[in-house]
């Protein structure tokens, strides 16, 4: 974890905290952990990976549509 270091300073130990999981996330360390959790077959991740696509086309399709008229 070289690099992901933060200094605590006055004892404001909920700041250092808050600094320390922005740069954890930002470095995407642990995204990669959970991917190697367990394996996913290549056919399941074109799976999941096309079900998302659909999810993200319905909800821009969805937000295209004029709002309802309730009269």
């Amino acid at each position: 974890m070289a690099g992901r270091t933060v200094q605590v300073r006055d004892g404001q130990i909920d700041k250092a905290l808050r600094k320390l999981k922005k740069k954890v996330n930002n470095s995407g360390v642990l995204l990669e952990a959970r991917a190697r959790q367990e394996y996913i077959k290549p056919s399941t991740k074109r799976k999941i990976a096309k079900s998302s696509a659909k999810k993200r086309w319905q909800k821009y399709l969805n937000q295209q549509q004029l709002p309802s008229k309730f009269y």
